[in-house]
């Protein structure tokens, strides 16, 4: 039986602009890895607009079915099934990518979840290879307005990570380089890495 295809407002709202600089920034790149698709929009929604890549989708296994629905109803020659992965318990998929993009996943995970996030990407991504991290951040400390550290205490009361600053993310990073951040729409950031 064919599963309902799950919907996000959120990833409704803001795929074009994330687009608009994945079309910059993945430009060179053949393969991407996103990290958390959830529903599946974001996977199609970049695939369909970005012909010369192939983009591989994972998360977490309870995800799986609802991405599925949107990859089978696009039926896109360019993008692939997801695969298992959650951050802690299993391997970094074991795929040959060039580039990997993620969404509003940092402020969910634990801090050392997303610790081990930035070491896995650097040490798994090749020379040159590009990380596109969506999602609101802080920035030394600072949250860029009041409803985001509304969400952030919000977070933290429901027992997710919270929001993550820039700085920290930086020492995570290891042999990527944060190249650059970019004002996104709601009062969220594109981080731009790129491995050494």
């Amino acid at each position: 039986m064919q599963c309902e295809k799950p919907f996000s407002q959120a990833c409704e709202n803001n795929k074009r602009a994330i687009l608009g600089v994945l079309e910059r920034t993945f430009a060179n790149c053949k393969q991407v890895l996103e990290i958390g698709s959830g529903t599946g929009q974001h996977a199609v929604f970049f695939a369909e607009h970005l012909p010369h890549l192939i983009w591989h989708t994972s998360d977490q296994p309870q995800y799986h079915s609802g991405a599925q629905a949107w990859l089978a109803e696009a039926s896109l020659d360019n993008i692939s099934a997801p695969v298992a992965f959650t951050v802690g318990r299993d391997d970094f998929p074991h795929i040959d990518v060039d580039g990997v993009f993620t969404a509003n996943t940092a402020h969910i995970m634990q801090k050392e979840e997303a610790k081990l996030l930035m070491e896995l990407i650097a040490s798994n991504l090749p020379q040159n290879g590009v990380f596109c991290q969506y999602g609101p951040f802080t920035h030394r400390g600072k949250f860029t307005s009041q409803s985001n550290q509304a969400f952030h205490l919000s977070l933290i009361e429901r027992g997710y990570g919270g929001y993550r600053d820039i700085d920290e993310l930086t020492a995570w990073a290891g042999e990527l380089s944060l190249k650059e951040v970019i004002d996104m729409p709601a009062n969220n950031h594109m981080l731009i890495w790129q491995k050494r």
